[in-house]
């Protein structure tokens, strides 16, 4: 009982702390003067996956009591995150307008976007597959250097289409006051960058202790730490990415809510694998290898689906479904 009240503790940290960091970001990118795309695939998106950016790193480089602990909370969520994001968090958004847009309804999201952000994850998670089956040494290391250096790219690439999309009316509008407002200080860089320092430091703190409550949670349950990891804490760590993406696609923003989840895909993708590559065995075990195909499955799915006309609500049930295939697979 302990044990379930820490991690929903900890979880409402994080929580709270990926809403007053998303929240900082977006008056941040309403500030600058720039594009939704850079605001939802950039700023959202990292924001957002601080959560779960925070428990593997701090896993393998202090979190819990042994090495292999460590390494199987690191890669799980690692790899996790994204299978989440592609499948069960997707889903969740066509559930969410199901009503109002009907099975045949269209997302319209920012097309060039979307399609910029999916053949980035494809192409990174298919190094990430590839470096499951290389031994260590330099080869891998060069996939993890790779990755870093797909990412630095697609930051660019979003950065340079952002003055165009504001041209085309995309631009950045936040949605709520800046937080500290609320205690009737000013809103200017500074106070932007403190909310921002703010919720950094609860994520850590929120991170940390969902991880020791991951470690205990295993233990008790007489499970690996690595399939409630995989399973756990992503469901925990993407809810911030759900709950934005879901409010946002209700209110017919689907640039913001696309974006938030694939450049989150990208983000997960290509720095975190990076360091699981460098930091841990990366071994082709059951349940990792069901997670990076399925994952993948369901990225090129949203790409195929994109290319041939656009992406249409009953398109992401079939997200949902891979979601539901994983845990069969994992828990049968």
């Amino acid at each position: 009982m302990l044990i379930l009240l820490q991690l929903f503790l900890m979880l409402l940290v994080i929580l709270l702390a990926a809403e007053v960091f998303t929240n900082a970001l977006e008056h941040l990118g309403e500030k600058i003067g720039i594009s939704e795309g850079v605001t939802g695939s950039l700023f959202a998106a990292v924001g957002t996956a601080l959560p779960e950016t925070m428990v593997p790193l701090l896993a393998l480089l202090s979190g819990a009591s042994s090495a292999e602990v460590n390494a199987e909370i690191g890669v799980g969520a690692i790899l996790g995150a994204p299978l989440m994001l592609s499948t069960l968090s997707v889903s969740l958004m066509s559930v969410a307008v199901f009503r109002d847009r009907g099975i045949q309804g269209l997302f319209t999201p920012e097309r060039t976007g979307l399609e910029r952000d999916l053949n980035v994850f494809l192409a990174a998670f298919s190094l990430s597959i590839l470096a499951l089956y290389l031994p260590n040494g330099q080869w891998r290391l060069a996939m993890a250097v790779g990755l870093v250096l797909l990412y630095v790219t697609y930051v660019i690439l979003t950065v340079q289409a952002s003055e165009e999309l504001v041209e085309q009316g995309h631009e950045t509008e936040a949605e709520n006051p800046l937080f500290l407002t609320y205690l009737k200080l000013p809103k200017n860089t500074a106070t932007i960058a403190l909310q921002l320092a703010i919720g950094l430091g609860l994520l850590v703190g929120g991170a940390k202790g969902f991880i020791n409550g991951v470690e205990a949670g295993a233990h008790l349950l007489g499970i690996s730490t690595l399939l409630l990891s995989l399973l756990i804490i992503p469901v925990a760590t993407e809810l911030p990415e759900k709950v934005n993406s879901i409010l946002w696609v209700r209110r017919k923003k689907d640039t913001l809510a696309f974006g938030n989840i694939t450049g989150a895909m990208v983000f997960q993708g290509t720095l975190l694998p990076a360091i699981g590559i460098t930091l841990t065995p990366w071994e082709p075990r059951k349940e990792v290898v069901a997670g990076v195909i399925l994952t993948f499955l369901g990225s090129l799915w949203l790409r195929v689906v994109l290319a041939r006309g656009g992406i249409r609500v009953w398109h992401l049930w079939i997200n949902g479904a891979l979601y539901l295939t994983y845990l069969a697979i994992t828990l049968g």
